[in-house]
């Protein structure tokens, strides 16, 4: 099985800045794609920013210039910064990742983290 520890969110003002971070841990043979969601109150879920086990990168166009998804692979983790933060942007962020288990490596599986809150106001 496979965990995933979101931390890093917080209070912020309108155009300040947080980061993200991700560590997935467990027994794990591969991690494909890994990616941010978010969802804010009364609202579905919505894909923020994924990256794929190469590097490429893509983005919401809400968030495109403002938030910037990196990984390091040598950590199992992933991270967001995000910029330029707007009170839209308030929602629980969660941590998702495409894994190749130990025990399963010929399919992938779909590990999710329980979630870290960001608050933009002021």
């Amino acid at each position: 099985q496979v965990q995933l520890v979101e931390s890093g969110g917080g209070f912020v003002q309108p155009g300040g800045s947080l980061r993200l971070s991700c560590a997935a841990s467990g027994s794990i043979f591969k991690i494909n794609t890994m990616g941010w969601y978010r969802q804010a109150a009364g609202k579905e879920r919505e894909l923020v920013a994924q990256i794929g086990s190469a590097g490429s990168t893509k983005y919401v166009d809400f968030v495109k210039g403002r938030f910037t998804i990196s990984r390091d692979n040598a950590k199992n983790t992933v991270y967001l910064r995000m910029n330029s933060l707007k009170p839209d942007d308030t929602a629980v962020y969660y941590c998702n990742a495409d894994v190749n288990l130990m025990s399963m490596r010929w399919y992938s599986h779909n590990f999710w983290g329980q979630g870290t809150q960001v608050t933009v106001s002021s």
